[in-house]
């Protein structure tokens, strides 16, 4: 067993009460990490609770089932609560407490002991105990294969299998990409062995979007979508007033930042949301384009090569026409064939 892991295990030991963490705006893989490991945790006879930042989207909202989430922005006096009586925290699908946001204090000022669990790259030192794997699919992957190393799969049951593949799934784009490695099909071999049915976790997340969300989609390729041929780039920018228009639910723009890249010839696409008091950019690319690099020396994000994201504090105008004026100087790179 791996020293961390067996570190891990041994604060596992006795009964207690665990806090569970998300990243804010948590996708399905936050959310499949989070709940799969409440669900062992609660079998193994600990209390567990997930703590998110924020609310996430309605499409996502079957999957914690029986495991309490706890939305931090909404109910701070109870999550606090939890949390301070917890000694230990489990941090999933980040490696950075800034991407915590409304929660980065509470965290940063936890006693207990913090396991971190990400496959993002580039991870901060702020937890006890770290495992970081970048050339993972998904945090939920990742979960998957803590838990066996642990030796806890005898507390795996159907419902954290389901968010598990849930949790790559939506990572992965449906399978898309980031699905080269051949652990992945052991561990998606693994959860299927809980007779779960793909078809219809499938449907909970793709086919289960609001009429809103359609008409804003539709509206996003018939009049906000750009695309600029000569550096095979794509965007789409929403303004707050065009999402309020169309009833904005958080969910509503997410895989937006992918239509682009269904273009003949785009390989990076990027998506700018206008908020109340910056723009929230998502960023993804085919082959070689570095998006997390690009993110970071700009936008002030990260992630990893071909999905990444950042915000910048200008107006929704000025971010776009920054945007543009950097194109030529990454022309070398968004021309090359990989």
């Amino acid at each position: 067993m791996d020293k961390v892991v067996k570190n891990i295990v041994e604060l596992l030991e006795p009964a207690q009460s665990i806090t569970i963490v998300p990243h804010s705006n948590p996708d399905g893989d936050a959310i499949g990490s989070a709940v799969a490991l409440g669900v062992v945790f609660t079998n193994m006879g600990h209390s567990a609770k997930i703590i998110s930042p924020n609310d996430y989207p309605d499409f996502l909202q079957w999957m914690p089932g029986n495991i309490k989430i706890v939305n931090f922005q909404r109910k701070k006096k109870q999550a606090e609560k939890f949390i301070n009586e917890s000694k230990l925290m489990f941090c999933v699908d980040f490696n950075d407490i800034r991407r915590t946001k409304y929660m980065e204090k509470t965290i940063d000022a936890f006693t207990g002991k913090k396991v971190m669990i990400d496959h993002h790259p580039c991870p901060a030192q702020f937890a006890d105990f770290s495992i970081s794997r970048p050339e993972y699919s998904s945090t939920c992957e990742l979960v998957y294969d803590f838990i066996e190393a642990a030796g806890l799969s005898r507390f795996l049951d159907t419902q954290a299998a389901r968010v598990l593949y849930a949790g790559i799934m939506t990572d992965t784009g449906s399978f898309s990409h980031s699905t080269s490695r051949p652990n992945l099909y052991k561990v998606l071999s693994g959860l299927m062995k809980f007779d779960i049915d793909a078809e219809e976790i499938h449907a909970r997340i793709y086919d289960n979007f609001s009429t809103q969300r359609m008409r804003l989609m539709g509206y996003c390729l018939l009049e906000k979508m750009v695309v600029l041929p000569e550096y095979s780039v794509g965007y789409i920018s929403i303004t707050l007033e065009e999402l309020k228009k169309f009833n904005f639910e958080p969910g509503d723009t997410e895989g937006f930042v992918n239509i682009p890249l269904s273009i003949k010839g785009i390989i990076f696409s990027a998506l700018f949301v206008e908020k109340e008091d910056h723009v929230k950019i998502s960023f993804r690319s085919k082959g070689s384009f570095p998006v997390n690099e690009f993110s970071s020396n700009h936008f002030g994000g990260g992630g990893h090569l071909n999905a990444a994201g950042g915000e910048t504090k200008l107006k929704l105008s000025e971010t776009l026409d920054f945007f543009t004026q950097l194109l030529p100087n990454y022309l070398h790179l968004l021309n090359r064939n990989d």
